[in-house]
């Protein structure tokens, strides 16, 4: 299934056998009272209570005379411990333990009566109290009231001594929330009793409150007040001392009641509450390591017809509401709406009705999430039971009493990936695989497959491209916050009271000063590059050059991109790539690192140059390795040999697959002006030369797809017989290149078509430094007289200009030249131009 669900923690397992053998213990010792004692009807009344910040787990039992037994499950050494026994048969609301496991603080809620005494003060419902375990001692009561209380112990971010000072969070149902401050004393050796216990400091945290949730990892209480009938978000920061920061305050838009009273995460919802419960709002704050901000909002549901709800993304700045039709609804699975939170990504869950995957960081594209129908196996792959989402990615079954670590499948997402015929699904299946980041050498491997297999499946984007802008993205991410702002995610491609505080605070901040004040629009792209090196290139046609050191240092960069990439690949490579200097590729190479490096420093505050380069050049080499990978994994499919670089053999089947997959890269690099690995042009064109017939050849030179690299040009004059088809193609590409190549090129070519270029080639620039002067009338005519006078006039002027300065008109490449056949075409062109 989509999620994967990795259980940490289950009652029946972890906690179960335990208490049935501290009962064994019991029985066979004769032991009556103070121990855990527990009957197999009593099963049903063990659950969990609260998971603290350390993972420790507190549960809750009836034994068989109806007492409340407190337990502990140590996250750490997996081991179970009996905390507390309250013999009175009440119900237990919330239960908390500070960090030393020196006091719990639980409130009670009368259950039953014992004859006509009530265990509780009169005129009250709830007992709070607070208790010294270590060892078992006094018995303080915090309140006795007639409302509920909840309550929760802070764990400080300090994991060192023990505190002198617990700090405990009352919740109230009458809307306010106090913080006591409960120093301890040891007595007696280890004995930890409360000081001052008749007198405790307390001071109120919030008040007038609708809504509120903890987050016990990161210690922050987000709750909502209303103001002139206006939601108003407030989140409060507690830190290991006494101060704690409200940090910040945020509008929201959506309907509460004054009325209204709901607690998220304050302890584990009582499955009693659970029909209630679906019927009203669901509200949950989910952030990230990233500085990400959501709040996920359905309203109170009044129709099982369809439902709707709102992902309000403040680190974006922006908001969406999505509404889900659900048709015919089975009573057994309507449970109320879930929100689960998967880092990058927050979850909608309905059971049995739909899983909407959502991008958190970047929720601009709806194509980069997912939504699933109760249609969809994936969906009956799910629990159905009634899930809470606890802070981070813990979500607790609430009928089975198990814990899990929600999780993104990747296996099976990368199934679905395969699967799928939506090109939507396809394109947010590919970021979702590529977030989860796990052995990403081998996922990408997978990927590759995969758009080996489907590269013409998908019509909406091009799948090539896409793949290497995000896994070069996902691959250079977690390195540092705010690179998500300035590097492009796809290849498809858009609040003011946070304080200056370090860790999460500071990223969010980053992120809403980015929504405030930048531009439209960050993202490095390439258009500054495309003409920089269009421009470099037209200087070296015209034989202008920039300064000597910028292109060396261009080079240069060029040179540490392949190193570093070289240097993450130790396997040897099966394509014929790096095997030639390939000028333009390394040009384009070093220039992108160039403008990207500028790019990143102009915009990416507070991090040292040094690491903004290697960033540079590992982000860089990515993009070449990408491309690396899906030739070989091409390749390595079809069985290719060394031998395909020869010009004398017909083409294979596999040739053909190869070159179709060539061009898909070239295509899809061209379009994003990103720079190919060197060689790659001299193999695409080698193989097209294999694959196409000569007029589709032509016509794929003509139009940019195959460059005439020097390399392969001269390859194909080596290689091929002068026959006449032979000598057709190598005709045509000789006029196709460059002059400077060209020239090069003809002089390996022993043919009275290459002896005619070259001596065209050598009267033209005869011709381009001829002053005329008045000339001798005398000429030596016995080497090149003709009758046609005209021609004996113009050899008459080529000779003169020659004999003025030899060494500097010296014919070069005369080893292939036919002075006859250059006569007789001099003769013939001449001949043309007249009109005779």
């Amino acid at each position: 299934m989509a999620l994967r669900l990795v259980a940490d923690f289950d009652l029946g397992k972890d906690v179960l056998p335990w208490l049935r053998a501290q009962r064994a213990a019991s029985a066979a010792a004769g032991a009556r009272g103070g121990g855990p004692g527990v009957l197999e009807n009593n099963y049903e009344t063990l659950r969990v209570l609260n998971v603290e910040r350390n993972g420790n787990i507190i549960y809750t039992y009836k034994d068989d005379k109806g007492n409340v037994f407190f337990g502990l499950y140590d996250y750490q050494t997996k081991q179970n411990e009996h905390l507390y026994t309250f013999e009175k048969d009440l119900q237990v609301v919330s239960c908390s333990v500070n960090r030393e496991r020196t006091l719990l603080a639980a409130s009670l809620v009368q259950g039953a009566k014992e004859g006509n005494k009530s265990v509780l003060q009169p005129g009250s419902k709830c007992l709070t109290l607070l208790v010294e375990i270590h060892p078992i001692n006094n018995v303080k009561v915090l309140k006795a009231v007639d409302s509920y209380i909840w309550v929760q112990f802070l764990y400080p971010h300090v994991e060192s001594l023990p505190l002198p000072e617990n700090r405990l969070l009352l919740i109230s149902e009458e809307k306010y929330i106090e913080r006591f401050h409960i120093q301890v004393i040891q007595e007696d050796g280890n004995r930890v009793v409360i000081k001052n216990s008749g007198h405790l400091p307390r001071e109120r945290v919030a008040e007038d409150f609708v809504w509120a949730q903890w987050d016990m990892s990161e210690q922050r209480l987000y709750y909502i007040d209303l103001k002139k009938s206006r939601s108003v978000l407030k989140c409060i920061q507690f830190y290991a001392g006494e101060h704690f920061n409200l940090m910040f305050e945020a509008p929201l838009d959506i309907s509460l009641s004054d009325s209204g009273f709901k607690l998220v995460n304050f302890g584990c919802d009582d499955l009693q509450d659970q029909e209630k419960l679906s019927k009203h709002l669901t509200l949950s704050v989910f952030t990230n390591h990233t500085g990400s901000l959501c709040v996920c909002y359905c309203p109170n549901i009044d129709s099982w017809e369809q439902i709707t709800y709102s992902v309000f993304y403040f680190h974006k700045g922006h908001s969406k509401t999505f509404t889900a039709t659900l048709g015919s609804v089975d009573s057994r699975v309507t449970k109320g709406i879930t929100f689960l939170n998967l880092d990058y990504y927050v979850a909608v869950y309905l059971p049995g009705h739909f899983f909407h995957l959502l991008n958190i960081q970047h929720p601009d594209l709806l194509c980069h999430s997912l939504f699933l129908t109760g249609n969809n196996e994936v969906i009956d792959m799910l629990p159905r039971s009634p899930l809470q989402s606890l802070s981070g990615s813990l979500v607790l079954d609430l009928c089975s009493g198990k814990l899990y670590r929600a999780l993104l499948n990747q296996s099976y997402l990368l199934e679905f990936l395969w699967n799928t015929q939506l090109d939507c699904e396809k394109m947010a299946l590919l970021h979702c695989v590529l977030s989860c980041g796990c052995d990403p050498r081998h996922l990408e491997a997978k990927i590759i497959q995969w758009i080996s297999e489907n590269i013409s499946a998908c019509h909406s984007f091009d799948l090539i491209q896409e793949f290497i802008i995000a896994s070069s993205y996902w691959s250079i991410y977690p390195e540092t916050s705010n690179i998500d702002k300035l590097l492009p995610y796809s290849s498809l491609l858009t609040w003011d009271t946070v304080h200056s505080f370090k860790g999460y605070w500071e990223k969010l901040n980053s992120n809403l000063e980015y929504v405030k004040y930048s531009k439209p629009n960050l993202y490095y792209n390439n258009s500054v590059l495309r003409r920089e090196w269009h421009n470099l290139i037209s200087e070296e046609k015209t034989g202008k050059r920039r300064s000597t050191v910028y292109v060396r240092n261009i080079l240069d960069n060029a040179i540490k991109v392949i190193s570093n990439l070289e240097a993450r690949n130790l396997e040897p490579r099966l394509t014929p790539l790096f095997q030639e200097e390939d000028h333009h590729q390394r040009l384009l190479m070093g220039l992108m690192v160039f403008e990207l490096e500028d790019h990143l420093l102009r915009h990416l505050q507070g991090v040292e140059k040094k690491k903004i380069e290697q960033m540079v050049l590992d982000y860089t080499s990515k993009l070449l390795d990408l491309i690396c990978q899906i030739l070989e994994a091409s390749w390595r499919k079809h069985n290719l040999h060394p031998w395909v670089l020869h010009f004398n053999r017909r083409a294979s089947a596999a040739e053909f697959a190869v070159f179709h997959i060539m061009t898909r890269i070239l295509e899809a690099a061209n379009s994003l002006f990103l720079p190919l690995p060197p060689g790659f042009h001299t193999l695409h064109t080698i193989l097209g030369v294999h694959c196409l017939p000569l007029h589709n050849l032509l016509h794929y030179i003509d139009n940019g797809v195959l460059l005439l690299t020097e390399t392969a040009v001269t390859r194909l004059m080596k290689d091929l017989d002068n026959t006449e088809k032979n000598e057709k193609l190598k005709f045509s590409i000789i006029v196709r290149l460059p002059p400077l190549t060209g020239q090069k090129i003809c002089r390996l070519w022993d043919h009275p078509i290459s002896s005619n270029i070259i001596s065209r080639n050598h009267v033209e620039r005869l011709l381009q430094k001829y002053n005329k002067q008045p000339r001798s009338s005398v000429t030596d005519k016995s080497s090149f007289s003709v009758e046609f006078l005209p021609l004996n006039y113009f050899i008459e002027i080529l000779t003169d200009i020659e004999s003025s300065n030899p060494a500097l008109y010296a014919f070069e490449g005369h080893d292939n030249v036919d002075a006859k056949f250059v006569e007789e075409a001099a003769l013939k062109h001449t001949t043309m131009l007249l009109g005779l």
